[in-house]
């Protein structure tokens, strides 16, 4: 009885085989050259995601912007502060800007968290930041409170978005994406 369980033994070793080193530099090749269709299709994925993902969030912000210029007299938001004043420094104009996308706002753009018959008009942006641009995955706007000449805008990369109070203008901030 020993020798039958030795046997079945050694038959189950010698039928029993691993990969050979050959196998898997196969396998290792194989998986090498889909990698190599691959990548670049999913590159171009991304990058296509990305572009679209810029396109709709700038549509989306230039609407909030139009709707907003033509609800308050045609006055560009951040033009005044959150209490209704005229701005006097970009710092001012760039939390202007942004609350009065978002928030509720009376006819003067000064700013409220909820709706009442004054504050009737917004939020333009049904968010609760403002969105990053996908390229930078920054979402902070630096405003020009002084330029009107449109062909005088340009991205630097500073921040996600640049705005231009006094002409409406609305850009990608990421060195690139100034001609959307």
């Amino acid at each position: 009885m020993g020798l039958k369980t030795n046997m079945i033994r050694k038959r189950s070793t010698k039928d029993s085989f691993g990969f050979t080193m050959l196998e898997i530099l196969l396998v290792v090749i194989i998986l090498g050259i889909m990698a190599i269709i691959i990548m670049p299709a999913l590159y171009f994925s991304i990058r296509e995601t990305r572009l679209n993902t810029l396109k709709t969030n700038l549509n989306t912000i230039r609407g909030a912007i139009a709707i907003y210029y033509h609800q308050h007299d045609n006055t560009y938001p951040g033009a005044h502060d959150v209490k209704g004043a005229p701005v006097s420094n970009a710092n001012q104009s760039e939390k202007a800007f942004i609350d009065q996308l978002t928030r509720y706002t009376d006819i003067n753009g000064k700013v409220l968290r909820e709706k009442d018959s004054a504050y009737k008009f917004g939020p333009y942006l049904k968010i609760n930041e403002f969105p990053s641009n996908p390229y930078n995955n920054i979402s902070d706007v630096i405003c020009d409170i002084t330029t009107t000449d449109i062909s005088a805008k340009a991205s630097d990369g500073s921040s996600g978005w640049k705005f231009y109070t006094k002409t409406g203008v609305f850009i990608a901030n990421d060195g690139a994406h100034d001609d959307l």
